[in-house]
């Protein structure tokens, strides 16, 4: 699993956070999603896919290929 974000299109809910907190962040000034893990192991994979279907604005990518 290879996963994006566009920083352009987030808001800020920080729901990706809360889903996945060893994969995203929030920038301390805007709350803007920080990638922590372009790459996360696959225990996470569930929890990452969550975060990129629940994201408002879409700025979530998620690719399965290996």
């Amino acid at each position: 699993m290879n996963v994006t974000v566009d920083t352009g299109r987030c808001c800020g809910a920080g729901q990706c956070v809360l889903l996945a907190p060893g994969v995203f962040d929030q920038g301390d000034g805007d709350g803007v999603v920080v990638l922590l893990d372009p790459a996360p192991a696959g225990s996470l994979h569930a929890a990452v896919r969550e975060a990129a279907a629940v994201c408002p604005t879409g700025a979530i990518a998620v690719d399965e290929r290996p």
